[in-house]
């Protein structure tokens, strides 16, 4: 059949227009499939910075909600409403769900590398900590340490250095510590149990009853403005502030790998971003909340707060490298991270002499 050469063009034109206005119908067909996906948490419901409001698990499953446009939808169980508050790493793991939303030194008794993805005693404050994760390689050792887990971590809140803890009775010498019955985890618990503590990991929402009642003598939770709200200042006045135990105590999000292998690069990106901007968010909302909410507990609830005494930090710090010691001398992955993060301490100490600590001690007195 003979076509002319104006016919032809003039089709050819029209099918090319056709393929590519096909292309992106498909493209667009592929990018608006939604995920609905279910995070489970280990916090009790309402509590601010963990589960609910800013920097907290319901705020990043609102960001992700947003970010996407509604394309990664993420419904958000608090401890207890679908699982014990410290099942979700093994469900998340089995792929029972695809998230979830704890800390994950509540995992060092299955691997105890992953202490330090949360904080490390004597370790890093939060700046040095998270230029550890996304800038020193912290962040691909943590995806290294949950492989065999199938899950894929990321940081997603800081609540920056944790109280020591509250005690019905003051603490003068490394004596006083022993034959307490106290609230604490991950390698604080250890570290207190070598010291002659009878220690309990209870999970947040059992804190208060425990030392109300007098199951436990002491108990740690996080800071002023939540530990106010659990009503920790009822059950004991002695304060101490001291954070050596957990200088920079990061969040996480977990997904499980098949599930994170199902998003598209552009969710994937959204998961990543917004638990950037959840960790963000909840350090500066609590540096705008605890000191009004520790003048209060002095205020108001009579509460007594101190540094605890240079005996007790040296024999904590003691019993601290000890143990590390133990643990990085039989596991050689454990080791690598151990490494890894106090190597990259040494450095970042340096700089934060020469630059925040040199502004706090010498100009901002002036």
């Amino acid at each position: 059949m003979a076509v002319s050469r104006r016919g032809f063009i003039k089709g050819s034109v029209a099918a090319g227009a056709a393929g590519a206005l096909a292309t992106p119908m498909i493209a667009r067909a592929q990018s608006s499939k939604t995920f609905n996906w279910r995070m489970t948490t280990a916090w009790p419901a309402g509590l601010p910075l963990y589960q609910s409001g800013p920097g907290s698990a319901e705020s990043f499953a609102e960001k992700c909600a947003q970010m996407s446009q509604g394309r990664l939808k993420i419904k958000v169980f608090a401890a207890g409403e679908l699982l014990p508050p410290f099942g979700g790493f093994d469900a998340c793991s089995a792929g029972n769900v695809e998230m979830n939303h704890a800390a994950a030194y509540y995992w060092s008794g299955k691997t105890f590398a992953a202490q330090y993805f949360t904080t490390a005693p004597f370790g890093m404050e939060y700046l040095g900590h998270f230029s550890w994760l996304y800038s020193g390689g912290g962040l691909e050792l943590w995806r290294e340490v949950y492989k065999p887990f199938h899950l894929v971590p990321f940081p997603a809140n800081c609540s920056g250095v944790q109280m020591t803890g509250w005690f019905r009775k003051p603490i003068h010498s490394l004596g006083d510590l022993k034959g307490l019955k106290m609230r604490e985890v991950g390698i604080a618990a250890k570290i207190y149990a070598e010291l002659g503590v009878a220690v309990s990991s209870l999970p947040g929402g059992e804190i208060f009853p425990a030392l109300e009642r007098d199951v436990i003598d002491a108990a740690e939770w996080v800071g002023p403005f939540q530990d106010k709200r659990l009503g920790l200042q009822n059950a004991a006045k002695y304060y101490y502030t001291t954070g050596w135990h957990e200088p920079a105590t990061t969040a996480e999000v977990t997904v499980n790998q098949t599930a994170w292998n199902s998003l598209p690069k552009d969710l994937q990106a959204v998961i990543a971003q917004a638990a950037a901007a959840t960790s963000i968010e909840g350090i500066m909302y609590l540096e705008s909340q605890n000191m009004a909410a520790l003048e209060e507990l002095r205020r108001k609830y009579d509460v007594k707060t101190a540094p605890l005494p240079a005996s007790v930090i040296k024999g904590l710090k003691t019993a601290t490298f000890d143990l590390l010691a133990t643990y990085t001398a039989k596991d050689p992955l454990v080791k690598k991270v151990h490494e890894s993060y106090f190597n990259y301490k040494k450095v970042h100490d340096r700089w934060s002499a020469i630059g925040e600590t040199e502004f706090l001690t010498h100009v901002q007195p002036v």
